[in-house]
């Protein structure tokens, strides 16, 4: 089994929208990749607390049964405007695999 987790920082404004408008379109466009692929056994994205100190804005906490369904998913087309997305609307992203 593969862990993926990836957590995200939001810039406060982009050409797309506000910070707000812009983390509602990220849940929607990873929401729709949760199945994508077979393979995917764990697909979680949730939203930073507003009153949290240290935090990131936006995280995605997915397992996969292989390194091959992993990489399924992210080359998967509808991946893609995912990628696009988060590229002009992330401040930062960090992102740890790990098998276990």
């Amino acid at each position: 089994m593969i862990k993926h987790i990836v957590f995200w920082s939001f810039k406060d404004h982009t050409a797309t929208g506000s910070k707000a408008d812009n983390l509602s379109q990220a849940v929607a466009l990873l929401d729709r990749c949760a199945n994508l692929v077979a393979g995917i056994e764990q697909f979680e994205v949730a939203l930073g607390s507003d009153n949290a100190a240290c935090t990131c804005d936006l995280v995605l906490n997915s397992a996969f049964i292989s390194q091959d369904a992993l990489d399924a998913y992210q080359q998967h087309p509808d991946h893609g405007p995912v990628k696009v997305f988060m590229k002009q609307a992330v401040a930062s992203r960090h992102c740890m695999d790990y098998t276990f």
